[in-house]
């Protein structure tokens, strides 16, 4: 259901942008959201935008569910989101995405942590507390102390719970629980015995190791042919029935040839260049119903 999601937006993204007429404003474009989002590519789309236009871009944080309800509530012009919306969510309801990218969850630990790679069974029994000690990792003798995003609508712990879990209820077992994905990364860089998931696009800019998957690296082109195996797009989110030429135009561009080549000199793989991953989300969601969600519970 999620998936055919995707690809709908995807199509309504198409017809959005060609229906979009170029104006220029001497005016500031407001967007806020996701923090893995502005690092992934907002802050250097936003740098770009203004050399060719003049306009100012202003970012700020707060993530994904701000991002997302700010931008249908129209008190900013753009949001950032590394989610879909959830419809269930009146205040949601009104907002439309636009997938510019992909990006990859990707578990990170100290620099000085010996373990370079983690399975996906051994995350999900981390996050359960089954595994508690990085011997059990091939590791030292110390503790796992596992840092997680407080609530369970953020982009990273909601992901991590349909990835992983199949389940958006799932509760973890965690030493730490902290308001935002920064916290977290920060956290892990002074920790040696810390562990977190985060966003590839905001994890290679801090001072850690990031581990890999089933022995796969969360490098550029694994990302994009979807051999990692957690990846999720992210979004620009407006208001649902916006018709300002300023907020279309700045979707235009981030979208267009020139933007897409911006993100993809950060490190980052536009969404146009993975279509085939819309429907290998689809192999996702099976592995997380199989290795570590519904069906592991029943065995359990």
């Amino acid at each position: 259901m999620g998936k055919v999601k995707y690809f709908t937006l995807l199509l309504s993204g198409v017809f959005f942008l060609i229906s979009i007429p170029a104006s220029w404003a001497n005016e500031t474009l407001q967007w806020a959201g996701c923090g893995i989002t502005k690092k992934a590519f907002m802050a250097e789309l936003a740098k770009a935008y203004t050399r060719k236009t003049g306009i100012k871009v202003e970012l700020s944080g707060g993530g994904a569910t701000k991002g997302i309800r700010s931008a249908a509530k129209g008190t900013i012009h753009i949001g950032g989101a590394c989610r879909v919306v959830l419809d269930e969510h009146p205040e949601e309801r009104d907002a439309f995405q636009i997938p510019v990218a992909w990006d990859a969850l990707v578990p990170f630990v100290h620099p000085n942590n010996p373990v370079n790679n983690i399975t996906f069974k051994q995350l999900y029994d981390v996050y359960l507390g089954k595994i508690t000690n990085w011997e059990q990792l091939g590791g030292n003798n110390a503790p796992i102390e596992l840092y997680i995003r407080r609530g369970k609508l953020s982009g990273v712990g909601r992901t991590i719970r349909e990835l992983i879990f199949a389940n958006y209820e799932q509760e973890f077992t965690a030493k730490y629980v902290l308001k935002s994905s920064g916290p977290v990364e920060k956290g892990v860089e002074k920790n040696p015995n810390g562990l977190a998931v985060t966003g590839v696009s905001s994890a290679r800019k801090r001072n850690v190791k990031l581990l890999k998957l089933d022995g796969m690296s969360p490098s550029y082109e694994n990302i994009k042919t979807g051999a990692f195996a957690l990846y999720r797009p992210l979004y620009l989110v407006i208001k649902r029935g916006e018709n300002r030429h300023l907020v279309r135009d700045f979707i235009k561009f981030a979208a267009g040839k020139e933007g897409q080549k911006i993100i993809r000199s950060q490190g980052t793989v536009p969404y146009a260049d993975a279509l085939h991953l819309v429907m290998k989300q689809l192999d996702q969601i099976e592995r997380a119903t199989t290795t570590g969600g519904i069906r592991s519970h029943i065995v359990d």
